[in-house]
This record gives C-alpha cells, sequence and structure tokens, in this order.
C-alpha cells in the first residue's frame, strides 16, 4: 500500500508561474512551469501525475529527473540545495474524469458545446501542472493559459486578466495559496455583474443555454452575503472579486476555489418564476457554504488533510447562519435540523465510523475523508454547539484574532480552539476534543430511581451493535432545568424529581434546541410527561422527539411498533420540521412488509388516514396565501397520499399533467415531481417514458431535470427499466455527475431493484474507471446499503464487496455498511409482526 511522502519537507515553493495551451479539439495540454523555492536538499520531488514530463530545468541548466507514477511525482535531482528556479516542461491529454482541467459538456441550439474548467482538490492540480500539492505549499502564482479560442468566448480565474498577448491570456499574480485553490476555465459564457458595498466585483457565470433571469437569484444572494460575511468576521474579503461559474458538468456540488468558485448547475441557477422554496433555501446555502470558504479554508487553510473539518465543518454552520441573517423569513435552522441533524446523527451511529478529526496514511484516503455526515455535517454540530457555549460575541472577536494570526498561512484546530478559548474565556479545546477525536455520540438516559433522584447516565450510542469502549463525552446538557452547563462524567445525579418538577413547572428535557450532538432516553414517567404536554413543545422540540425515538427503536432500545402512535398525535401539524421527520419515519416502516401482501395495503392505508387531512387542506395547487411551511410541507403530505393510492389525488395530479402536456415546465415546480411520479407510477406507457427522457436530454433546467430523476425510475415495464439502466452508461443522457441518483432510484423500486442490483456489480470496472477517482465514489456503496434490508440482499451485498474490503478509500464504507445493513436485517426480523400489528390497529 502506498504511503503519503510530504514534499514540502524536502522543497518549499514560493512562486509559481504556470503557462497552459489547451487545445480543445485535439484533447491536448502544453505546459510549462516555473517554481521558484527553496530546496533543503539536492534531491527533492514535486508532484505530477499523468503529465509526461519533457524536461527540467534548475536555474537554467538541464538537470536530471526520473518519473515516479506511483507515487505521483518527479524526483529531481539539484546541483545543490537553497534558492532554485525550477522550470518544468511538459504534456498530457485532455480527459472527461471531472478532474484536473477537463471539458463540461452541454446542448445550444441543438449542437454540443463545450467549456473548460478545473477540479483540483483533493490532489487533482498535480494532473494540470507540476506542483507541490499539499494544502501546506502555499505559493502565490502567476497563470498564463492560451487555448484554442473563438470570438466573444470569455476566460475567468482566481484572479483579475492583466493582459493578452498573442492569445496568451496573462492573470495578476494570486494571494499566497494552496494549490487545490487555483482555478480557471474559459468558453462561451453570459454573465451578472454587480459590486458589493466594500467595492468587491461580484458575478454570476454560466453557458448561454440558460435564460438571463436564471442567474439573478445567484447574484443577490452572493452579494449580501459576502457583505455579511465581511462585518461577521470582521475581516475583509481578500481578493478583487468572486465569481460564481456554474458547469454544466461537476463531480462535486461546488468547489470554493478562491475568487472562482465553481459549482453544479443545479446548485447556482434558478427560474426565478417557477422555483419551490426548498430549492431556493438548498442554492443559497451552497452559494453562502462556499463563500464563508473564502476566509475560511482559502484565506487561513488547515496544514493538512486531518484537520480537513476546520474547512468543511465551519463553512456548513456559517451557510446557515448567513442565510439566516438574509432571509431571516425562511427559519433556515429549521433546515439544518432536517438535513444536517439527522445525516450526522444516523452516520455516526454506525461503529467503525471515522471521527471528524481523522489521520490520513494512504493517498486514497484522502477523497475518503470527505464523508458529508461527519465532516460537513457532525462537525457543523459540534460548531453549532460550541457557537451556543461561548456565543456569538466571543465568536465573532475570536475568528477575528484567529483570521489575523494565521491569513495567508495554515493552521489547526487547536488554533482555532486557542482563539476561541481566548475570546470567550473557556476551554473550549478540552470540551471539543472528545467530540473531534473519538467516532459516535452519547445516548443520555434520564430516569428517577427508586429513591426518587433524577438521574444522567451517558454511554456510546450504537444502531446495528458495536463495541462499548467505554468512551465519555463532555456533554453541553441545555436542559431545562438549571442542569449543569457541561456533564464531564458517565453518571449525573441532579436531585429530588418531584421537588424539582414542581420548581420548575414543566416537564424535565435536555439538549433544548437540539443544539448538542447526543439523544436522550426519557424513561416512562418522563415521557409520559412530555407527551402529556407535546401542544406546548416547539416545532424543533416536536421533531427532536419522533427523530430521537426513531434512532432508539432502530438501535432496539424501545420498540419499533411505539413509534406508530407517535406517528398519529402529530399528523396533522403544520411545521415542516415536524412533518419531514414524520414521513422519514412512516417511510421506513415500508421495510417491515413485502409488496403485495395485506401488511403493505394496511400501511398504504396508514398511510392515508396520516395524510388525508393535509392533503385536503393544503391540495395540489400552490396558493399565494400558502405560508413557508406551507409550501414546504404540501409535498410530504402529496407523496405519501400517492403511496396510499388515493383516487383524488391520482386524478388531481393527472389533471395537473394533462393541463401542461405540452409543456411540463409549466406544472408549478413545487409539485411537478410528483405529479410526473403519479404519471409514471399509474399512467404508464412507453410513450410517456420516451416523452420524459427526451425532456430530460434537452432541458437544461436544474429543477425540471431534477423531478424527471425523481420520476422516472417509478416504471416497472422490464423493457423500459432494461432501457434505462443500459443508459448509465450513456454520458449523452445520464451525465456522471448524475448517476447516483438515478441508480438510486431504480435500486429503490423493489420491482426494477434487481436491474441496478446487477448492472453495479456487473460494470463496477466501468464505474470505477469513470468515477473512481472522486471522492463520491465510495458513495454508491452508501446508497446501496441505504435501500437494502433483506437476508438475501445481505448475503449479496457481503458477496460482492467483501474481497474488495482491502481496497484503498472503500475500507471503512464497505465495513460500515455491512453493519447496516446488518441492523436492519435483524431489527426487521425481530419487529416484524409487532410494527404490523400496531399498523392495523390504526386502520
Amino acid at each position: 500500500m502506498a504511503k503519503i511522502e510530504r514534499f514540502y519537507d524536502t522543497f518549499q515553493p514560493e512562486h509559481y508561474d504556470v503557462y497552459v495551451d489547451v487545445d480543445r479539439a485535439k484533447k491536448t495540454i502544453v505546459g510549462e512551469t516555473t517554481i521558484t523555492g527553496t530546496a533543503t536538499q539536492s534531491e527533492i520531488s514535486v508532484n505530477q501525475k499523468y503529465l509526461v514530463i519533457d524536461e527540467v530545468i534548475a536555474d537554467g541548466k538541464p538537470v536530471e529527473f526520473k518519473t515516479d507514477n506511483d507515487a505521483e511525482a518527479v524526483r529531481i535531482t539539484l546541483p545543490n540545495e537553497g534558492k532554485v528556479e525550477l522550470r518544468i516542461k511538459y504534456h498530457t491529454d485532455l480527459t472527461d474524469t471531472l478532474m484536473g482541467i477537463y471539458p463540461s459538456y452541454y446542448e445550444l441550439n441543438g449542437k454540443k458545446q463545450q467549456i473548460i474548467g478545473t477540479q483540483f482538490e483533493t490532489t487533482f492540480a498535480r494532473q494540470a501542472f507540476p506542483c507541490v500539492d499539499e494544502p501546506e505549499a502555499k505559493a502565490t502564482f502567476s497563470l498564463a493559459i492560451k487555448f484554442d479560442e473563438k470570438p466573444g468566448e470569455t476566460i475567468l480565474a482566481n484572479m483579475p486578466e492583466d493582459h493578452e498577448a498573442g492569445g496568451i491570456h496573462y492573470f495578476e499574480p494570486t494571494v499566497k495559496m494552496s494549490t487545490y485553490l487555483v482555478a480557471f476555465a474559459f468558453g462561451d459564457l453570459q454573465s451578472k455583474l454587480t459590486t458589493t458595498d466594500s467595492g468587491v466585483k461580484v458575478g454570476v457565470f454560466a453557458t448561454k443555454a440558460h435564460k438571463a433571469d436564471e442567474l439573478d437569484f445567484a447574484l443577490d444572494i452572493a452579494k449580501r452575503a459576502i457583505e455579511f460575511y465581511e462585518d461577521f468576521y470582521q475581516t475583509p474579503y481578500p481578493l478583487p472579486h468572486s465569481w460564481q461559474l456554474a458547469l454544466p458538468d461537476f463531480s462535486a456540488g461546488a468547489m470554493e476555489n478562491w475568487g472562482l468558485i465553481t459549482y453544479r448547475e443545479a446548485y447556482l441557477l434558478l427560474d426565478p418564476n417557477n422555483t419551490p422554496l426548498d430549492t431556493k433555501e438548498l442554492v443559497a446555502t451552497v452559494i453562502t457554504h462556499e463563500l464563508a470558504h473564502q476566509w475560511f479554508g482559502d484565506l487561513v487553510t488547515m496544514k493538512w488533510w486531518d484537520d480537513l473539518w476546520l474547512n468543511e465543518s465551519f463553512a456548513n454552520m456559517m451557510e446557515y447562519v448567513s442565510v439566516d441573517a438574509l432571509n431571516p423569513e425562511w427559519n433556515v435552522w429549521e433546515l439544518f435540523q432536517m438535513s444536517d441533524v439527522p445525516a450526522a446523527l444516523n452516520r455516526d451511529a454506525t461503529d467503525g465510523v471515522q471521527s471528524v478529526h481523522v489521520a490520513v496514511n494512504n493517498p486514497a484516503e484522502i477523497d475518503s475523508l470527505f464523508d458529508g455526515a461527519i465532516v460537513y455535517a457532525k462537525g457543523a454540530r459540534m460548531l453549532v454547539m460550541v457557537r451556543a457555549l461561548i456565543g456569538d460575541k466571543a465568536l465573532r472577536e475570536g475568528l477575528k484574532n484567529y483570521f489575523a494570526a494565521h491569513k495567508f498561512g495554515n493552521s489547526t484546530g487547536a488554533d482555532l480552539w486557542k482563539a476561541l478559548g481566548d475570546a470567550s474565556g473557556i476551554n473550549v479545546g478540552e470540551i471539543m476534543k472528545s467530540w473531534l477525536d473519538q467516532p459516535g455520540y452519547p445516548v443520555v438516559t434520564a430516569s428517577v430511581n427508586d429513591a426518587g433522584q433524577l438521574v444522567l447516565k451517558q454511554q456510546q450510542f450504537f444502531i446495528g451493535g458495536g463495541e462499548d469502549k467505554g468512551r465519555t463525552w463532555q456533554i453541553p446538557l441545555n436542559g431545562n432545568y438549571g442542569t449543569p452547563q457541561i456533564m464531564k462524567d458517565k453518571k449525573l445525579n441532579l436531585g429530588d424529581y418531584k421537588a424539582l418538577r414542581t420548581e420548575n413547572g414543566e416537564p424535565f428535557r435536555l439538549n433544548v434546541g437540539n443544539n448538542s450532538h447526543f439523544i436522550v432516553q426519557y424513561d416512562d414517567k418522563l415521557l409520559k410527561d412530555i407527551l402529556q404536554h407535546a401542544d406546548q413543545l416547539d416545532p424543533i422540540s416536536k421533531r427532536q422527539l419522533l427523530q430521537d425515538s426513531q434512532l432508539l427503536a432502530s438501535a432496539q432500545r424501545l420498540s419499533y411498533a411505539d413509534l406508530i402512535p407517535l406517528l398519529v398525535e402529530f399528523a396533522n401539524d403544520e411545521s415542516v420540521a415536524v412533518i419531514s421527520v414524520l414521513y422519514r419515519i412512516a417511510s421506513s416502516l415500508k421495510q417491515f412488509v413485502i409488496a403485495g401482501s395485506p401488511e403493505e395495503q394496511e400501511l398504504r392505508e396508514f398511510f392515508d388516514n396520516l395524510s388525508r387531512k393535509q392533503v385536503k387542506r393544503l391540495d395540489w395547487t400552490p396558493k399565494a396565501t400558502d405560508s413557508n411551511d406551507d409550501q414546504l410541507v404540501r409535498p410530504y403530505v402529496l407523496n405519501a397520499s400517492l403511496y396510499a393510492h388515493d383516487a383524488v389525488s391520482i386524478a388531481q395530479a393527472h389533471e395537473l399533467f394533462e393541463d401542461n402536456d405540452d409543456d411540463l415546465t409549466q406544472i408549478p415546480a413545487a409539485v411537478r415531481g410528483l405529479v410526473l411520479k403519479n404519471e409514471v407510477l399509474n399512467f404508464s406507457s412507453k410513450d410517456l417514458f420516451d416523452k420524459l427522457m427526451k425532456a430530460y436530454h434537452e432541458t437544461v433546467d436544474p429543477s425540471f431535470k431534477q423531478d424527471i430523476c425523481m420520476a422516472v425510475p417509478n416504471v416497472t415495464d422490464p423493457e423500459l427499466v432494461k432501457s434505462l439502466v443500459n443508459d448509465f452508461e450513456n454520458a449523452d443522457v445520464i451525465k456522471p455527475q448524475d448517476l447516483r441518483a438515478w441508480y438510486r432510484g431504480v435500486l429503490a423500486n423493489e420491482e426494477s431493484q434487481q436491474f441496478a442490483w446487477d448492472w453495479i456489480r456487473n460494470e463496477w470496472s466501468w464505474l470505477e474507471a469513470t468515477v473512481g477517482g472522486d471522492m463520491e465514489f465510495a458513495t454508491f456503496i452508501t446508497v446501496t446499503a441505504n435501500v437494502f434490508h433483506t437476508p438475501e440482499r445481505l448475503a449479496e451485498f457481503n458477496a460482492f464487496f467483501d474481497p474488495k474490503v482491502d481496497t484503498p478509500g472503500l475500507t471503512r464504507e464497505i465495513k460500515m455498511d455491512k453493519k447496516l445493513i446488518t441492523g436492519k436485517v435483524d431489527l426487521v426480523g425481530k419487529e416484524k409482526t409487532a410494527v404490523n400489528d400496531a399498523v392495523a390497529k390504526e386502520v
């Protein structure tokens, strides 16, 4: 197994002159990179990957070099150590891997077009030019780009263009930065521009296949976000401009390249006249996430990849802080509770999960660090916990000092904790160590013992079993009975319960606000008290009660059947925070029934009972008088109604389809995906399938594409399923960036599941070759495990993935997902009868 070498130890670059000549027609790259730096010994190395090195010149003289592809390196022998100017000439091919320098394809007026973009995180800058491709190796960069330019084309980079001469575009030198943040792009682009109050130029760029007004929303959010961050961080934006670029092909959601942020089109562009609120919230949080990075990650960068959370966890928290300030009427912290919190709680309960801070010993492990549920979501919860502990005044003061001390440099987690600790007077580092360096999280049991004492105990929480190693956490309890701020020990006695209950006048609760990363299991006495006063709970508290109950049931700490009455209790709540988790739990009940069985029919009736009043209240047509919650609740209850085979819902959705049959984009976007799903489920035909696939291919509306992707995988005709699966490898139909969503859709459809499962097993080599170097490759395994829940599928999963368990970057995922499926199989086996009996009682 390859080990990571740290080339920065022997060669410290200070400045790069990067010249790249891209020929799109021939798909070739010719380059020359000059690196000025200091060699601490005569034998040095710089990174390269897939580059053909033609010549290495040191201080004007050719020197010996050797290409070491296994180490992704060029080994160079210098005459002596010290200051050196290293000039490396090379050439390579332009590829379609969505990494390094790559073409991004789209259609305009029926003709295939392309723009060139870059993706250098994590270690793909070395595919574009020779460099010391490590976060610590910060330097300045002067880019000079030549390409087979056509009239009217636009070229963008981290910094403004200085001048053009001889067909070469020269850009101003960057500030000191890491290689993975270097970026450029060119092609036939349109733009919208504005300027912040402090004079920063802000632009949104996209292909001309899009309508001009699709850029407006992003431009407004980007401008206001930069202004917000400059004030919140008390640190000016460090560059002259901030460009936001939508790329038709992009492996990640977005990338924080300094001054030139790149995005999937779906996460930047939207139709201002027909886009649902949840999509607007998503786009806004993605933009503000990347802009948060311009300070936290770009201005100050983690020293090594083991502190990746420093970048991502912080940006994940700040996206909500900023959007809440920009659009407070959205109550965007509820979105945090609906997305990041459950993602972290579910993932972090599986034995073998990585910690937020994790060592990196192998190059392939770097990409596997990007576990969204841990490094992003759990890490953000850690910082939300810190924010709640120290308050915004200390947070802002600490960040200001942190940026001042480390700007244009690198840092570790300890540096951040020191800055926040100094500002708040709280030993933040001591508290956070248990959360960042340990995997998992605790369940705190709250019970009244035989002596009438209210006692808390903590232990690690597992779903699917796990080895209890006696871990403890420093837990911010956030209790409503004046509990200690931090619970450090395994056991805590709060005193006489009756006296506490009388004194406080309300049911005892912990983790009020659900800002801390733990769950609570109340004994029967305490839980009954809470439920008797459930109408007094705010939406987040109701959600927390449902969410914690499902987790406890999944871990078999209480019966899954006990969840059924809770669903009935909260079914008519009008808050999306409550309804979203309610239907998440309701959907999980499907694993306990067999398709076509009487139990499944009773479950459908149960869904009808849950959704009927809400469907009548909201119906299929969005109204101008809808509250934000109404807009967000409607898709949940309508989807439940379709599962229930409600005849009225089916007819209303069908009517909406027929009324807009000549232009499906005109169906209200808030229900469009469900309308299309209804057609596929209940009015399926080859003509409909062909119509939707044609629309998917032709439209450039990302939201409409996602609606079709949600609907079409519900097809059940074997010939149509075969046709769809055959297109998994046709990039002209399904782009590699979108393949995982299509695969999951077909896999989740029990009638077509076998086709998807056969495809991934038969075409694993193709998948690995196509997206194997991408940080999201392992999530194809995650998606599979999230769907499977039967003994047969578990055996097949093990048979296929066990031989791959030692593959670098996949080991942890395979081991965890085996436990995940095993836990579900065991749960279904033990709880199936009880769950189905409980459902039957409600119908």
